[in-house]
């Protein structure tokens, strides 16, 4: 007993904690880790169609060779591939729409500065849904050398070493 309460009670308030947030994650980009340096991260909403999210629902999006742009003062993703619905027959759109991206005209224009600019680029990291609404994890990102890309391998490398040693 911690405070009057079981400690079964405890573990059901804290898996009740865990969903007040809502968060289920649907796709990564582990290729963009890969490939770049993620500099910061920031979170937008993405317009779909109601068959699209059908889709994503179903885990069917592939993010691997997508890339966000901005033009006109608007930020666009563009080569995401969402499989289309089943069931969604005429309903469904192409796979390979550009998709507009939903996020503060301030949050835009800085980083439509810092990718004209540094000459960074604009990732997505992950795609999920919070609170039943579609959100898309953005980077800015840095692309990686091929030996900057063997050092960090190098580094999991001995990391991965270093845990198993403490078995």
């Amino acid at each position: 007993m911690i405070n009057g309460l079981s400690r079964d009670r405890i573990y059901i308030l804290e898996d009740f904690e865990d969903m007040s947030e809502g968060i289920k994650l649907i796709a990564n980009n582990r290729k963009a880790t890969h490939d770049y340096f993620i500099l910061d991260r920031y979170e937008a909403g993405i317009a779909l169609a109601g068959t699209e999210v059908k889709s994503i629902r179903q885990g069917k999006v592939n993010l691997r060779d997508s890339y966000a742009q901005i033009s006109n003062g608007e930020m666009f993703i563009h080569q995401m591939h969402i499989s289309p619905y089943e069931k969604g027959n005429i309903f469904n759109k192409d796979p390979l729409r550009v998709r507009k991206l939903l996020m503060h005209k301030r949050e835009i224009n800085r980083l439509f500065g810092q990718t004209t600019q540094k000459g960074l680029t604009l990732v997505p990291l992950s795609i999920y849904f919070k609170n039943g609404k579609v959100k898309l994890e953005i980077g800015l990102a840095q692309g990686k050398k091929l030996y900057d890309k063997r050092q960090s391998l190098k580094e999991k490398a001995i990391q991965r070493d270093n845990e198993h040693k403490d078995y």
